[in-house]
């Protein structure tokens, strides 16, 4: 009989321990959490009710619609693909249409209200689809997908025929991880696009109906010399987040190499701030107050936006994360912040300071309990472990 058991295999002391501190981990209730069946990969706002539900994507090859507010309905489900889906997108005629970038190579689509199948968008990737968004140029929807095979494909979004196909033909593009549409350097007839992948430029494109061509220009602090790419990080970029439609929207970036940063679009898009939340940075999401990162550390981190600090650091997930969601009501109302995860589970943490506040009461309860615990067993809590070995340096 064959088993998939880990214990019934070969293991490292590092994989062991790891896999034995997720299983005692995979239980705590931080967060509220809503248990599905699969590997969480992307996720976004349901358009039609912002602030309470999300639509994930599932390793499972599902996308589902999740309700925050009601953790037992999770059985809305957009159903076609049998590989992982990567990527989520909703855009079209009346923001109507779902789209879903697969592991085949293909991106599915769905009427959001019926669930009904809808276009597959196919020949235009040779590896994994990664990324995908929606947008608009000369009187057509668009839609421009990023994949594992170094290819950034625009498609007409009605009709599903591929109108380009961008490369870096002089940098070496690597997998491309996400794209963000850059609205307030977009007209009517041009997108502006911005890229992120596995190497750490972040590439800026104009796109029209008919051309397209990679943004290449001077910074301000080295005239004579040409820059086609960004480069503020040291490896690859995950995330890639404009925090506001304006004309002074900044661009907020998350990477392998442990940081998350500002870079500013006054300043050419310089990193502004650089917020180290360690390990890779999956997913980075930027409120009026707050800079929220998480990533493969399974922590959601909380920095004061105005001062660069970290507020605080709230446990709940066993896996990696994978994917931050703000949850806005009409006129900002209810806000909240999701977290998806390679754990399963979605969860949902509060924005406003006494609702962290009371968060970190509840997460420090446990250990505060057992470190009471341990000294009445006349064993030392922590503070005076640390007590002690302060004596200790001060005898040697």
């Amino acid at each position: 009989m064959q088993s998939s058991d880990p214990e019934h295999f070969f293991e490292t002391d590092a994989a062991q321990e790891k896999r034995q501190r997720r299983a005692a981990k995979a239980g705590n209730k931080y967060g509220n959490p809503i248990s599905l069946k699969s590997k969480l990969l992307a996720a976004l706002p349901d358009p039609r009710s912002p602030a309470a539900a999300v639509l994930v994507a599932e390793a499972a090859g599902a996308v589902r619609l999740v309700r925050l507010d009601d953790p037992d309905d999770t059985k809305t489900a957009y159903r076609g693909p049998t590989t992982p889906v990567c990527c989520l997108a909703v855009g079209g005629p009346n923001s109507g249409t779902l789209f879903a970038g697969c592991w085949d190579k293909t991106i599915w689509s769905w009427d959001l209200a019926s669930r009904a199948p809808g276009r597959r968008y196919v020949g235009g990737h040779t590896d994994f689809v990664k990324a995908v968004v929606c947008a608009r140029a000369g009187g057509k929807d668009l839609l421009i997908s990023g994949g594992a095979d170094k290819k950034i494909v625009v498609w007409d979004l009605v009709s599903g025929a591929r109108l380009h196909t961008l490369q870096d033909s002089v940098v070496n593009m690597l997998s491309v991880q996400d794209l963000a549409v850059d609205h307030a350097s977009s007209t009517p007839d041009e997108v502006s696009l911005i890229s992120a992948s596995s190497d750490p430029h972040i590439r800026r494109w104009k796109i029209r109906l008919d051309g397209w061509e990679q943004v290449v220009e001077a910074p301000p602090d080295a005239p004579g010399t040409d820059r086609r790419t960004i480069l503020e990080h040291e490896t690859t970029v995950y995330k890639l987040v404009l925090d506001l439609d304006g004309d002074e929207a900044d661009l907020w970036t998350s990477s392998g190499d442990g940081t998350a940063k500002c870079l500013s679009r006054l300043r050419n898009f310089a990193c502004e701030d650089t917020f180290h939340h360690g390990d890779h940075v999956r997913a980075v999401a930027v409120t009026d107050q707050w800079v929220i990162t998480a990533g493969r550390d399974e922590d959601i981190k909380f920095w004061d936006r105005a001062s660069g600090k970290l507020y605080c650091s709230l446990q709940g997930h066993y896996d990696e994360v994978t994917e931050l969601v703000l949850l806005r009501g009409p006129s900002g109302s209810g806000e909240r912040v999701c977290s998806v995860s390679i754990d399963g589970t979605v969860r949902t943490w509060p924005l406003e300071k006494a609702g962290l506040d009371a968060a970190v009461r509840e997460q420090e309860k446990p250990v505060k309990e057992a470190g009471e615990e341990a000294g009445a067993n006349g064993l030392l809590s922590a503070e005076e472990e640390a007590e002690l070995a302060a004596l200790m340096e001060d005898d040697e």
